[in-house]
C-alpha cells in the first residue's frame, strides 16, 4: 500500500529544511519493508525485498502480458444493476456510482481478444479495485460470453482472477454465476480447448470455488492468497493455528493444488509457450525454450 500523508512534510539537513513530496515510498504488505517506489515500478510492482507481487490494475495487466496494441475489448458497456435494491451500510447504487467515478470499466471484470507472444488467446482480467474483485451477474456474463467466443474461435482462455468472491450485493443472482461459468467452461472442455487460470492476490471465495479451479493448467503469482474462506475465519472456526504460509501459492504448490508459480516478469513468455504446445491448431510447432 502506498503511504499517504495529508501534506508535504519537511525534514532538517545540515540545518536546512528539505521539502519531501508525498507518494515517494511504498510500505511492503507483505514483509513490511519501506521502500521507494520508483524502485518497485521499475520491478514490475514486485518487492525487491522478499518477491511479493503487488496488486496492479487490469489496464497494467493486460500491458505487461499482450503483445502490444494487440488486445481488443469486448462488451466493455454492460453495467450491473441494482435488481434486489440492496442496502447494508450502503446502498448497492451508491457503492456502484462510487465504483464507477473512480475507475473507467463497468465492473470487476474485463475480456477480450489478443495476442501473447504471437499466439491468439481470448483472455479476461479482474480489477480488485471494483468492489474488491467480486462476482456479480455481470462478471459472470462476460466469464460466460469469453468462454463462447473462444468455442467458435477455437483458441485457448486465459483468466487472471484476483477477486473476494461472491457479491454480496446481488444475493443469490451473484451465487448462480458459479454454476453459470462451470457450465460454459464443460462445454469448453469438450471442445479440446485448453484453459489456463492465472491465480493472483487474493483469489477467494465463490471464483476460487468455481471456475477459477478448472483450469487445466493452474498458475499463480508468488506469494498470492487463494482459498475460499480467509485465515482468519478458519482459525476462529476450528479453534487451531495454522501452519505457516497456509492459502499462500508456495503452500499451496507443495501440496498439489496447483501446477506452478510463475513470477510476472516471466509470465508472458510461460504463457505464450502453453499456448503454443496446447492450442490444437499450434500442436506441431515447436517451442523454443
Amino acid at each position: 500500500m502506498v503511504l499517504k500523508r495529508e501534506k508535504e512534510y519537511s525534514v532538517r539537513s545540515e540545518d536546512k529544511r528539505v521539502r519531501v513530496p508525498r507518494g515517494l515510498w511504498v510500505k511492503c504488505e507483505f514483509c513490511g519493508e519501506i521502500i521507494y517506489k520508483k524502485e518497485i515500478e521499475k520491478n514490475l510492482e514486485v518487492c525487491p525485498k522478499c518477491n511479493y507481487h503487488f496488486r496492479i490494475n487490469s489496464q497494467k495487466r493486460l500491458a505487461m502480458v499482450f503483445d502490444e496494441g494487440s488486445f481488443v475489448e469486448f462488451d466493455a458497456g454492460i453495467e450491473p444493476i441494482d435488481i434486489l435494491d440492496f442496502k447494508d451500510t450502503k446502498k448497492y447504487k451508491d457503492r456502484l456510482k462510487t465504483a464507477h467515478k473512480t475507475l473507467p470499466q463497468k465492473d470487476a471484470f474485463i475480456y477480450g481478444e489478443g495476442r501473447i507472444n504471437g499466439q491468439r488467446v481470448m483472455a479476461g482480467v479482474f480489477e480488485f479495485e471494483f468492489m474488491g474483485g467480486s462476482m456479480g451477474s455481470v462478471v459472470g456474463e462476460k466469464i460466460t460470453r469469453l468462454i463462447e467466443r473462444a468455442i467458435n474461435k477455437k483458441c485457448g482462455v486465459i483468466i487472471f482472477s484476483s477477486s473476494g468472491g461472491a457479491r454480496m450485493q446481488e444475493g443469490i443472482f451473484s451465487l448462480m454465476q458459479m454454476a453459470k461459468t462451470c457450465a460454459a467452461l464443460a462445454m469448453f472442455r469438450k471442445a479440446g480447448l485448453p484453459y489456463i487460470s492465472v491465480l493472483l492476490d487474493p483469489t477467494m471465495g465463490g471464483v476460487t470455488a468455481s471456475f477459477a479451479m478448472l483450469g487445466d493448467i493452474i498458475i499463480a503469482e508468488p506469494k498470492a492468497l487463494i482459498g475460499f474462506a480467509g485465515p482468519r475465519v478458519i482459525e476462529q472456526t476450528i479453534k487451531q493455528k495454522l501452519p505457516e504460509g497456509f492459502q499462500r501459492s508456495e503452500y499451496l504448490l507443495e501440496h498439489g493444488v496447483i501446477d506452478m508459480i510463475v513470477e510476472r516478469k516471466n509470465m508472458r513468455d510461460v504463457l505464450g509457450k502453453l499456448l503454443a504446445m496446447l492450442t490444437p491448431a499450434n500442436n506441431a510447432l515447436e517451442v523454443r525454450g
